[in-house]
């Protein structure tokens, strides 16, 4: 079964194109959500346009439709030809005049980007629940196939253009990491389609992008593939949500959705990061030995760090240093726990930092629990009450 609201994930994206496309799919399909009569009204629009266009012109749907599946030269003539000082004409390929090798290059063009166009529809809508899509990944999707045909078109049955396009490439350095590994299909079927349209056998790759968006809308929507006996996602959260748990014992997570937003990982790195600070802060209903943690941004950590224990050490009952972040290009960060001194305003501690510094303190900020500010807010009343009675 779906998780709540998967279903409707597709028709935003579905509505997301052309307004014209969008109003025709919605006449179709009678304004349904549903993500399978989408594409089959998409498709079925396609189907009659291509069909009226192949009424009056034959000649042009035929020389992009199936043409590269018969032009494929028999025996080993395009070895021969590059081999030969005088090639011969017996690999002649692609349309003779100028203007025909613009409508050609125009239509397959257009129709890879018509056979492209549903599949990143699907991609963005058919994502598991709480998934989000790259967005490089869907212009990808676009731009791909259009330089792939436009390839496949220039070289075609030319071994020396084939060498030379293998030399470029090879020149070129590739250092790109999908997060999700079905992102690297899509990539493949784009690629795929690209070559259909650049060996103009545009029909190849519109019967395999049908086939792919449809199989993969089903697979999404049945949730196929998941195994039972793992926990959802709910369960594998439970973990480092308890962790997250408020102190009043409710079990109210503050942020819940940015919690969930992270990954495993780094959910379970912040829970393990929580538990350890408030094992040192101190338990439920006792005194906690620590009630601040101050904040240092710098760019020399050994002698911010030495600069600013020289102030804990005159300005605080206790304190102990938590963790130290660096940053590559940027100020690293110093956490340390600390508790006040009574006689010790905020302010002045900071200003005590700040003054110690010597221009290697970047910034510097004290964040205190809300127990001690309510605290603090009962003394002051409390002070005022006497201030009052006094007079």
């Amino acid at each position: 079964m779906k998780t709540p609201g998967a279903e409707q994930a597709p028709i935003l994206h579905l509505r997301s194109g052309m307004p014209v496309l969008r109003e025709l799919i919605d006449v179709i399909t009678m304004k349904s959500d549903r993500p399978m009569r989408r594409l089959v009204a998409y498709y079925a629009i396609v189907a009659v346009v291509v069909a009226i266009l192949a009424y009056f012109f034959p000649g042009e749907i035929a020389r992009i439709s199936a043409k590269g599946l018969g032009d494929v030269p028999e025996g080993p003539t395009v070895l021969t030809d590059a081999l030969s000082s005088s090639p011969t004409a017996s690999v002649s390929f692609g349309p003779g005049s100028l203007f025909d090798v613009a409508v050609t290059t125009v239509l397959i063009l257009i129709g890879a980007l018509i056979l492209m166009l549903p599949v990143t529809w699907v991609y963005m809508s058919a994502r598991p629940s709480g998934g989000q899509h790259n967005q490089n990944v869907v212009q990808t999707l676009i731009i791909l196939p259009l330089v792939v045909a436009g390839i496949v078109f220039i070289v075609q049955n030319s071994l020396a253009l084939a060498f030379s396009l293998a030399g470029v490439v090879g020149a070129v350095r590739f250092r790109t990491t999908l997060r999700d590994s079905r992102d690297l299909v899509y990539i493949f079927l784009s690629i795929v389609v690209g070559f259909a349209a650049g060996v103009q056998s545009l029909a190849v790759g519109a019967v395999i992008s049908i086939v792919f968006n449809f199989v993969l809308v089903v697979t999404w929507h049945y949730d196929y593939g998941r195994n039972m006996l793992m926990p959802t996602a709910a369960a594998q959260w439970s973990r480092p949500l308890e962790a997250l748990a408020s102190p009043t014992g409710d079990h109210q997570i503050p942020d819940r959705d940015l919690v969930l937003s992270l990954t495993p990982d780094k959910a379970a790195a912040l829970a393990d990061r929580f538990s350890r600070v408030s094992k040192r802060v101190g338990k439920k209903r006792k005194k906690p030995r620590f009630d601040s943690i101050l904040t240092v941004t710098c760019d020399d950590v050994p002698d911010a760090q030495r600069r600013v224990e020289e102030v804990l050490a005159r300005m605080t009952k206790r304190w102990s240093l938590d963790e130290i972040v660096t940053n590559t290009g940027k100020p690293c960060e110093i956490y340390y726990l600390t508790r006040l001194k009574k006689s010790i305003p905020r302010d002045v501690l900071l200003t005590a930092i700040h003054e110690n510094a010597n221009g290697v303190i970047a910034t510097a900020d004290l964040e205190t629990s809300g127990e001690v500010d309510r605290e603090k807010e009962k003394r002051e009343e409390k002070k005022e009450k006497n201030d009052g009675v006094k007079v």
